[in-house]
């Protein structure tokens, strides 16, 4: 069972509001592109994935998704995060795509293990796989089959109440604690925490953060 990904990314414009008493409109833009070139890093090599899918009308994040050979599905691109993956999963599955896999595109430190661990756990459907945020507050990723298995619905409190649509649905549900997927960017206490993680040494986020002097606005 190959998932599909499916990666919603808004518009650069207005991104990372939450991070505005830190970072100039221009820095947010930035972080946001470095962080999803990330993301896109672990997923290319990531074994046992169908596809990699960005929701998106973002002009600078669709050249991005051809340069590493991803779809652009343009459906519910500005329907919210939740909008945008169950206009993704309905394209898919309508297609016949069994499973999909949703990830942020502000989760910098992930690696390919980890997405390749989400993919291992799956069983045979129905399943519902999660990787809660570092706070067990945001759903940092989601693997489930068939793409509609259970109701969806994204925010900062997501992760409890996604834990509970799927026993609602039937399904147990699975949970996997994948440090590098639970790292996300939203506040600027979490760009101090994303530093001191060894699953960020390595990520070309930190190093923009190092070479522009963010890190020492947090300290």
């Amino acid at each position: 069972m190959k998932p599909w990904v499916i990666l919603p990314v808004k518009e650069m414009v207005g991104a990372k509001q939450r991070l505005a008493a830190l970072l100039s409109p221009a820095e947010r833009i930035a972080l946001m592109q470095v962080m999803l070139r990330d993301v896109l890093t672990a997923l290319s090599t990531a074994q046992g994935l169908a596809g990699v899918a960005l929701v998106t009308l973002d002009p600078w994040a669709q050249a991005l998704a051809r340069e590493y050979g991803a779809r652009i599905i343009t459906e519910g691109a500005r329907a919210g995060h939740t909008g945008a993956v169950k206009a993704a999963a309905s394209v898919l599955q309508a297609e016949g795509v069994a499973a999909i896999l949703t990830l942020p595109g502000d989760i910098p430190a992930v690696k390919t293990p980890e997405v390749e661990a989400l993919i291992t756990a799956a069983s045979a459907a129905p399943s519902f796989i999660i990787a809660p945020a570092h706070d067990e507050q945001g759903s940092n990723a989601i693997l489930m089959s068939p793409p509609d298995a259970v109701k969806l619905r994204f925010g900062e409190d997501s992760y409890f109440p996604h834990l509970a649509a799927s026993r609602a649905a039937g399904i147990t549900p699975q949970i996997l604690r994948l440090p590098g997927i639970a790292m996300d960017i939203d506040h600027p206490t979490d760009i101090a925490r994303f530093a001191g993680i060894p699953e960020a040494k390595a990520t070309q986020t930190l190093l923009w953060l190092q070479q522009n002097g963010i890190l020492k606005r947090v300290a």
